[in-house]
């Protein structure tokens, strides 16, 4: 089996690199937290002094980062990735960036004789626990066949979607639809409460008629109707009503940058930034039916 750098041990990152090194990889990895250090290790994950000698090595290296800056910083920097790995190196940032910034790194990786996909996920926690993710990557088609096997142990469904900078226009109109149906969801459930209609007469009603998305389905924001939602655990995430802000920024820096009309996305980006500053962005984007509500907690 091949070795493995994997930048970025967090929350997705710390299971994801587990599941490669339980298919038998032989894992490097780093970060910045010794919490996440210390996790990694008890998964029997080794841990390298810096994001550089990660890639020393190594035939793929795999970053889950929080921001583009963070992207940039760790691949294109004198001391970068791409300055000290060996040419033929694989890298699949799995972060979700800018569409900009993927695009850059992508160029640079190429000019340097090194190959780079960019492949965010959509699964939340629970997916990279269960190395059920989709993966949505952006590269050529060498570049995806090459790291297909090793998305495969982390994934349910990988889906090239072209070239550098696809997979994170893919992360972010998909989130965008997400936000923007979870909110109408909200809504319908709010004015139901305020109609004296049960959470689970509306559910029954909407999830097997024309009101059923993903958002209410599987996901439903009021306790009862989908066990498994974060609903039922007080809006523990889940996924954070901060990510989600996060995303639909940057779907909006997107749109603004292409030249798109997407006010409903503008309009949610607004609300969950409202709802995050009510003392909400650590809980489940979900709980956004509280600002609907008007209640801030």
């Amino acid at each position: 089996m091949s070795v493995v750098g994997f930048i970025g041990l967090g929350n997705m990152g710390g299971p994801m690199a587990a599941n490669l090194s339980k298919a038998g990889h032989e894992i490097k990895g780093f970060d910045v937290s010794a919490a996440a250090i210390e996790a990694a290790g008890k998964a029997g994950i080794a841990c390298s002094a810096s994001a550089v000698a990660v890639a020393d090595g190594a035939d793929a290296v795999i970053t889950m980062l929080p921001s583009g800056q963070h992207v940039r910083d760790v691949y294109l920097g004198a001391d970068g990735l791409i300055a000290a790995a060996r040419p033929g190196t694989l890298f699949i940032d799995s972060s979700t960036i800018d569409v900009e910034t993927a695009r850059q790194v992508g160029a640079a990786a190429a000019e340097a004789g090194m190959e780079f996909l960019d492949a965010p996920v959509s699964g939340g926690v629970g997916g990279a626990a269960a190395g059920t993710l989709t993966f949505m990557a952006g590269g050529t088609a060498e570049s995806f066949e090459r790291a297909k096997p090793l998305l495969e142990k982390m994934g349910g469904k990988i889906v090239h979607c072209g070239d550098a900078g696809a997979g994170q226009a893919a992360k972010i109109c998909n989130n965008m639809i997400l936000g923007i149906s979870m909110i109408g969801v909200c809504e319908a459930f709010a004015l139901a409460e305020k109609l004296g209609l049960s959470h689970q007469s509306l559910f029954d009603v909407a999830s097997t008629s024309s009101g059923q998305c993903w958002s209410l389905n599987s996901y439903c924001p009021v306790p009862g109707p989908v066990p498994n939602s974060p609903a039922n655990r007080d809006y523990q995430p889940g996924f954070a009503t901060a990510l989600m802000l996060k995303d639909l920024k940057l779907s909006q820096a997107a749109s603004q940058a292409a030249g798109a009309s997407t006010p409903m996305g503008g309009l949610a980006a607004q609300l969950y930034s409202l709802h995050a500053g009510n003392g909400q962005a650590g809980t489940d984007f979900s709980s956004i039916i509280k600002l609907l509500r008007g209640t801030a907690s």
